[in-house]
């Protein structure tokens, strides 16, 4: 019964350990059957390799280009690879590298045999007697021969040479080594290799692999010459006053600036700043590079000392645009009727809001400025003849905002001066955008808040010749020196940007030339209507020629008087009407009789008069006028028109019935020419470049009111290009500049005394006790709620 127990309790143990021997033996077998799998992947992959560089081989013999003297540079890369390849070849082909390789995985890529028989002899031959395991000789027996305990590995060793086989794909790969070193040797391979396409494959490759070092971020200092071009072009403002010209400025930054452009500059920026610095001036390539070398030092300009952060967005999204002008209807002025038609025009399309500015004369000024004794008791009573005056001639009903502002009539000067800060009368939350017509004759004598730390951007639009009336007068050489600076400082300092309607007018700072004027619907109306007449077969001119405007020296009847007087024989039976009212009517008249000219005198009218359509032909011989809106208003009504050569009239050039003259012998052939003629009727196109649709877009366009009032994402992108990094650049000097001639001039026109020197009118600093009560004002020392001051 014993030897039954101890029997079966020995083979409990045995069944025991056998059957966690075979569990051990199925998960080997299933480990080992992945290593196996894991081992033919990788010797397909090597075969895949194999066959890649047969094909390399085959394709590179095909080829048969004649000897190159030297070699291209894909040739040189194989060669210097063939050392590299042979190294590695001998390296794997030494027996160590091959036991070292097949020690490591050898165990591991064979099925092991488990030989259950010798185990369980061993556990069986350690039960003794009594059924217990010897642990002693149980330990001994770990001792056995490893091979013995797990069986022969197939085809690990090499029964002739005793030592270890080579792994099959390392074999093949040591054979095709072999091969390709010898084959590589000859120049077979190299007389097609440049065009091979493998070649090509392998070049992206590497290409795609490998990465040049990065070159150094730190961007080189300023050197002398951009530091002196810097100074040069920011003390512009400043060299402008004393008289040094732009262009002058702009050559000596681009002599300095032009050794260091393909050098540091470029090469201090991205890919994308210079695809900028391609398109730009040398001004911009200079800002790029100086932001560039402040940004790397980390450095963030806030504002300067001048900068006003009071500005701010319109409250309802909504922009706001304040025109300011110096004259108002019933006065018959370009300064009183052009910004009329810009107010309603700006204000049909509805995308902004619109507040026309026109000063208030008290009831004596009245008086001296409005024709036929009319006045007005109210702003009410003139807004209503305005808008009246308005509606008849663009026939709508414009949408905008009249404020009035306090001023007086100059009499030596033949204008109107403001009184106290104009700027006030615009309250804070629709200061947005400001244009100032005239802004010089606004600011000659302003003392108050700057323009351009109220406004968010101030564009002025530049009317008069002032210059060229300034020298008709005693000591006008000197006044007009003068008054050129004046006009430098005021529109440098209170405008970001100033149009000049032709280039007839001082050539301001900050300032572009453009026509953003232009003509009463009324006399467009009147053209084709004319132009129907014609085509009906109708006389429609009947009349000869005529001249119109204020009767003043300055405005071309000196110039009409000479050409008329000097051939006079050669205009023989040439009859004129003129038409028109002014302080020198009764010299003009004078100088006309006395010279026997055949001219006829008319009281002035306006030119949309019925009586003034039959002419034909309008003589306009003045040399003052920035842009003669009576011009325009002619060629609108189809007539000739017969006028100098002259930068005034640049705009009217492209037109057919423009004759323009240089001389005045000139002068005759082109009246004669006129009045033996008929004029051509406008085209379409050239009717609407004299609209006031036109003129509006023009001007949208060179204020650049379009970037500021359409805020599309594209715009938005388009000014943070270059602004990126100029955000980041120095204090502007010429900002700095601007401002400091601001706080000069607000400082010099508080003294009453100096006001006075310069022709001021007394009291003009601030508004006197008529103007409040006629404005329903506030005394000007009492701040205002509405208003803000």
């Amino acid at each position: 019964m014993v030897n039954e127990g101890q029997a079966s309790s020995s083979s409990s143990a045995f069944s025991f350990i056998s059957k966690g021997w075979n569990e051990v033996k199925h998960s080997a077998d299933a480990d080992l059957q992945l290593m196996k799998e894991r081992a033919n992947s990788f010797k397909n992959l090597a075969t895949s390799f194999d066959r890649e560089l047969e094909n390399f081989i085959n394709s590179a013999s095909t080829f048969s280009v004649p000897a190159i003297r030297s070699p291209p540079a894909e040739i040189d890369f194989v060669k210097k690879l063939q050392p590299n390849l042979s190294e590695f070849r001998r390296a794997y082909s030494s027996p160590d590298f091959s036991k070292k390789v097949l020690e490591k995985w050898g165990p591991r890529s064979s099925r092991i045999r488990i030989d259950l028989s010798a185990i369980k002899n061993a556990i069986v031959s350690e039960v003794d007697g009594d059924g217990v395991i010897d642990i002693d000789r149980a330990r001994r027996s770990k001792r056995l021969n490893l091979r013995e305990f797990w069986g022969e590995w197939k085809g690990e060793t090499d029964a002739e040479e005793g030592q270890f086989k080579d792994w099959e794909p390392i074999r093949a790969l040591k054979t095709r080594l072999k091969e390709f070193e010898k084959r590589s040797s000859s120049a077979e391979i190299f007389s097609g290799f440049k065009n091979s396409e493998f070649v090509e494959k392998v070049k992206s490759s590497l290409k795609s692999i490998y990465k040049e070092p990065q070159e150094s971020k730190e961007v080189p200092p300023l050197d002398v010459p951009e530091l002196l071009a810097s100074l040069v072009r920011q003390s512009g403002p400043f060299l402008d006053q004393l008289g040094v010209r732009r262009d002058l400025c702009d050559k000596i930054v681009e002599n300095l600036c032009s050794k260091r452009k393909n050098q540091i500059l470029l090469r201090s920026l991205s890919s994308e700043e210079s695809s900028i610095v391609d398109n730009e001036n040398i001004n911009d390539e200079l800002d790029l590079r100086i932001a560039s070398v402040l940004q790397s030092t980390g450095h963030h300009y806030e504002g300067g000392f001048w900068t006003d952060h009071s500005k701010h967005d319109p409250p309802d999204g909504k922009r706001h645009v304040a025109i300011v002008t110096t004259a108002s209807l019933p006065w018959m002025t370009g300064t009183a009727v052009n910004p009329l038609f810009r107010a309603a025009y700006l204000a049909e399309s509805a995308k902004q809001n619109v507040t026309l500015l026109v000063p208030w004369l008290c009831k004596s000024d009245q008086e001296l400025v409005y024709p036929s004794s009319l006045t007005f008791s109210s702003p009410e009573e003139q807004e209503m003849y305005i808008r009246n005056w308005l509606e008849e001639r663009v026939g709508f009903r414009a949408d905008f905002k009249i404020s009035f502002y306090p001023g007086k009539f100059s009499k030596e000067r033949r204008s109107i001066i403001p009184a106290g800060d104009t700027s006030q009368f615009i309250p804070y939350k629709d200061a947005d955008i400001a244009i100032l017509e005239e802004p010089e004759h606004l600011n000659w004598y302003h003392h108050g808040k700057r323009w351009t730390d109220k406004f968010n951007h101030v564009v002025g639009v530049v009317h008069t010749n002032y210059l060229e009336y300034i020298k008709r007068e005693k000591n006008g050489a000197l006044q007009a020196f003068l008054v050129k600076h004046i006009n430098n400082w005021v529109t440098r300092a209170y405008c970001h940007k100033v149009l000049r309607l032709s280039a007839a007018t001082q050539d301001l700072p900050k300032s572009v030339i453009c026509n953003v004027h232009g003509v009463n619907p009324k006399f467009l109306k009147i053209g084709e209507k004319i132009a129907a007449e014609r085509e009906l077969g109708e006389q429609a001119f009947s009349e000869g020629a005529y001249f119109l405007g204020k009767m003043v020296w300055a405005k071309g009847y000196k110039e009409l008087i000479e050409l008329l007087a000097k051939h006079k024989s050669d205009l023989s039976g040439f009859k004129l009407d003129v038409f028109g009212n002014g302080e020198d009517a009764h010299e003009v008249k004078s100088a006309a009789e006395r010279l026997d000219l055949n001219l006829n005198f008319m009281k002035g009218r306006d030119h949309a008069d019925d009586s003034l359509h039959r002419y034909k032909v309008f003589i306009n011989p003045s040399v003052s006028d920035v842009l003669c809106t009576a011009t325009a208003e002619a060629l609108a009504m189809g007539k000739f028109v017969v006028c100098a050569d002259h930068p005034s009239n640049e705009f009217f050039r492209s037109f057919p019935n423009c004759l323009t003259y240089k001389t005045s012998e000139d002068f005759v052939a082109k009246v004669k020419e006129a009045l033996e003629n008929e004029p051509l009727p406008l085209t379409p196109e050239q009717r609407y470049n004299l609209s006031w649709e036109a003129a509006t877009q023009r001007f949208m366009d060179y204020s650049e009111l379009n970037k500021i009032l359409n805020n599309s994402e594209e715009v938005k992108k388009l000014s943070s290009s270059k602004q990126m990094t100029k955000s980041i650049s120095l204090p502007n000097l010429s900002e700095m500049v601007d401002g400091g001639l601001a706080f000069a001039h607000y400082c010099l026109t508080g003294n009453e005394l100096l006001r006075l020197c310069t022709g001021a009118i007394p009291g003009t600093r601030d508004y006197d006790k008529q103007h409040c009560k006629d404005l329903h004002l506030l005394p000007p020392h009492v701040e205002n709620p509405i208003y803000g001051w």
